[in-house]
């Protein structure tokens, strides 16, 4: 079943997926999210462990590029419809980065998607916030998306794997067959998502 123009627009205004979703070993639904444990222990090897919503600077807004569009007044044959989803693809590209985590060596939990394959290892891939993200739903904003190359192939890594990444983060665009990326990291250490 095609997602109408309206329906992509609506679920990429709102948001997506739900905030957390059980560990390893369940079944994912399109849009769930990996719960982010707060321990009282800090992460191995002086990295910082992170969410999603600290890669988004506090004043970024996507909404208001759409302020005063009605969606329930728009059908999908509307031009206005089509300029929206045009303006959208635009703002999630070029979405802002936190410019502050740049160097930072962080953890951070999401879903893989391959991009460099080799037989069963798996050695660039992009890490995203929500099961699905540019395989099953469009991308996510350019900050929601860290284009990640490992120091180690990854042997049996599969599309929608949900990882733990830990690395230094850098701030650098980059264009992929699956999204825009806003971060790039040079993971030092990709293990199976665990609860702690």
């Amino acid at each position: 079943m095609r997602m109408s123009i309206l329906m992509l627009l609506a679920a990429c205004l709102v948001g997506s997926g739900s905030s957390s979703a059980a560990g390893t070993g369940a079944e994912y639904r399109l849009g769930d999210r990996l719960s982010q444990p707060k321990s009282a222990a800090p992460p191995a090897a002086g990295y910082q462990e992170i969410g999603w919503d600290a890669l988004i600077p506090q004043d970024w807004d996507p909404r208001q590029a759409f302020k005063g569009l009605d969606l329930a007044t728009l059908t999908d044959a509307d031009p206005r419809a089509m300029e929206a989803l045009r303006r959208l693809k635009d703002t999630w590209d070029n979405a802002p980065v936190e410019s502050s985590l740049r160097g930072r060596r962080i953890r951070i939990a999401g879903f893989l998607v391959p991009l460099e394959r080799k037989g069963e290892e798996v050695s660039e891939f992009l890490l995203v916030p929500y099961f699905g993200a540019c395989i099953h739903t469009p991308p996510p904003p350019a900050n929601q998306i860290i284009h990640v190359v490992s120091a180690k192939p990854l042997k049996g890594a599969q599309s929608m794997d949900p990882v733990w990444v830990s690395g230094t983060l850098e701030i650098g665009r980059a264009e992929s067959a699956f999204g825009t990326s806003g971060y790039r990291m040079r993971a030092e250490l990709v293990a199976p998502y665990t609860r702690r």
